[in-house]
């Protein structure tokens, strides 16, 4: 089944410079795996289109079930020289919200409801 990562996991971010730091939690640690095969660098990057011009990279946080992924060129050159606020790192983590993932139905119900629209 397609689910959403909203569904699965919740996200953080933060960002200095052209450098946005989003990380992805998995809710329940039997979901981590997924996110762990599912989101890449290269889908999490593509996922954005051309928001992040520079290389993402990820880091994996087992103890902590969660994926930080760094990407560079992603503020339209800073924060503070940008005219275009959705660049910010806060409206990049939300919108990898809607990223699709391929979840068994064995694990479904460990899924989140999706919020309301």
């Amino acid at each position: 089944m397609k689910a959403r990562l909203e569904q699965v996991a919740h996200t953080r971010s933060g960002d200095k410079g052209n450098t946005s730091n989003i990380a992805v939690f998995a809710y329940e640690p039997a979901l981590y795996p997924l996110l762990k095969e599912q989101l890449t660098a290269e889908r999490f990057k593509a996922f954005h289109r051309e928001a992040i011009t520079g290389e993402v990279l990820r880091y994996e946080a087992e103890n902590l079930h969660a994926l930080n992924f760094v990407a560079h060129g992603a503020l339209g050159g800073g924060v503070s020289r940008s005219l275009s606020l959705d660049n910010y790192g806060k409206a990049l983590s939300a919108a990898i919200l809607g990223f699709e993932l391929d979840v068994p139905e064995e694990l479904a119900p460990l899924l989140r409801e999706r919020a309301p629209a």
